[in-house]
């Protein structure tokens, strides 16, 4: 099984001036955990995620007025559709995250999460045992 077979194709897009409420809100919304953002003019392809979230708000920042990026993980590790689930699994460990931004090229084609793969792999497993 691959990163393509397990990741979610639908991906919230966002840029670096979204307030941490908006970023929170649209996240809440649609019950996923991060946020892929886009800077062309700047570091390029980001991820903000609910621990970067919980941070900034612990820390006492104003979530109505400041802005995401800067909170939010520029040093991406990325996947490859053709990774293994294996692949990203180890990279997920090895880097102490729960998603990795899937590229092909400079193209983003989704996230895939912890709990992407451990779904495919718990679903492959009963499958088997029944």
């Amino acid at each position: 099984m691959h990163v393509r077979d397990a990741m979610s194709a639908l991906v919230l897009t966002l840029g670096p001036d979204h307030t941490l409420r908006q970023a929170a809100t649209m996240m809440a919304d649609r019950g996923i955990g991060s946020a892929v953002i886009l800077d062309p003019d700047g570091e390029g392809v980001g991820i903000m995620t609910e621990r970067d979230l919980l941070k900034a708000i612990g820390a006492g920042l104003d979530p109505d007025t400041e802005r995401i990026g800067a909170h939010l993980t520029w040093d991406v590790v990325y996947a490859s559709p053709r990774w293994t689930l294996e692949e990203a699994a180890l990279a997920m460990a090895r880097g102490g995250f729960r998603h990795l931004v899937v590229l092909e090229g400079d193209e983003v084609l989704g996230v895939i999460s912890v709990r992407d793969v451990m779904r495919v792999w718990a679903r492959e497993r009963a499958l088997k045992t029944s």
